[in-house]
């Protein structure tokens, strides 16, 4: 669903067994196009009496149509804050094989679609915030499913606002696993590229190609795009104020099409980021918000803040300004007392850190 420059990781194998015979017999009617990018398209169609979403990888992008299978097939990755996968297939005969896989389909498109088109309030802030960050923390966490067995953390790679989904009532899905890479106990994570994903959204240690291939090094990665992604939403909220054109992080500094080296130059050298405006730190409730963004995209990845922290963050902020301030016609939003239990060490965010 991007257009933006990155690399994709490689993969030779064939994914596992998708789904039952019946599921791939049902009639399937591909709509419209909703999004083009690097690894091809992504589709509406219709499958039975519901709309579904179809990504057609060209054969050629095989890697990532594998990778990103098998990390929705891994045990336990079912979440209400991960998008919902339906099946994977191959369709076509050998010379115009298409790979497909099928998901729940979202009106609303991508996070950064709809921010292009839509300021967002106070609340709609902490709802999108507060459920994205729940499906990174999940996705990073090692956990036992019940009756599924363990799933291992995995790192997404790629976290950006176009690979952010929006249900109607504007709940967060985390989709697009075709960089992603598991961590089971014990395990390496075996054959990965370091400098992988979406230019812009890349932490300084990527871009400087520095990284440590451990677990949490990646986790961190994710947790500098989060901040970012953050940084999109607060520039669009209304809840302070005037809101300007909708624009990608670093958008103002390096322009819409920027080289890798443009932004090593801005983010590693330089170690600029994105503008927090004074109008925001002036609502206490978007202060603490950028306070957490800070967190996240800190240069030394290992003073960024969890996803788990941010959710429990984000979570508390939203409930301390419920029902405080003016009415909620006001634009500028509930002004709230200072929150000072928020940093890392409180317990609001212990045994969160990575």
């Amino acid at each position: 669903m991007d257009l933006e420059g990155g690399v994709r990781g490689e993969c030779d194998e064939d994914p596992p067994a998708l789904a039952p015979p019946l599921l791939r017999l049902q009639p399937l009617q591909l709509l419209e196009v909703k999004a083009r990018g690097r690894f091809g398209c992504v589709w509406k169609a219709q499958m039975s009496s519901e709309h579904v979403a179809v990504k057609i990888f060209p054969v050629q992008n095989k890697d990532s149509w594998v990778n990103e299978t098998d990390i929705f097939v891994t045990p336990g990755m079912k979440h209400d804050n991960i998008l919902k996968f339906i099946t994977a297939e191959k369709r076509g005969n050998h010379l115009e094989e298409e790979l497909w896989i099928i998901t729940e389909f979202h009106e609303r498109g991508s996070l950064s679609d709809f921010l292009k088109g839509n300021v967002v309030s106070w609340s709609e802030l902490c709802h999108i915030s507060e459920s994205m960050a729940r499906g990174l923390a999940f996705l990073h966490e090692d956990v036992n499913i019940k009756g599924e067995g363990a799933k291992p953390a995995i790192a997404h790679r790629d976290f950006k606002s176009k690979n952010v989904m929006l249900r109607s009532d504007l709940t967060a899905v985390i989709g697009d696993f075709g960089l992603a890479v598991r961590f089971a106990p014990g395990e390496p994570p075996g054959e990965t590229h370091g400098q992988v994903g979406t230019w812009r959204y890349m932490a300084p240690e990527v871009l400087e190609g520095a990284i440590n291939f451990q677990r949490d090094s990646f986790l961190r990665i994710d947790m500098y795009a989060l901040g970012l992604v953050l940084w999109e939403l607060l520039s669009r909220c209304r809840a302070a104020g005037p809101v300007d054109e909708y624009l990608l992080p670093f958008e103002q500094e390096v322009g819409p099409h920027p080289a890798l080296e443009e932004l090593q130059e801005v983010v590693v050298h330089k170690k600029m980021r994105p503008s927090l405006k004074e109008l925001w730190l002036k609502h206490s409730g978007l202060a603490q918000v950028c306070e957490t963004v800070e967190e996240c995209w800190d240069h030394d990845a290992e003073a960024r803040l969890s996803a788990g922290c941010v959710e429990e963050r984000i979570s508390q902020v939203r409930r301390l300004t419920a029902g405080t301030g003016p009415p909620t016609s006001d634009p500028h939003g509930p002004l709230v007392p200072m929150l000072t239990n928020l940093d890392p060490k409180s317990p609001v965010c212990e045994d969160r850190e990575l």
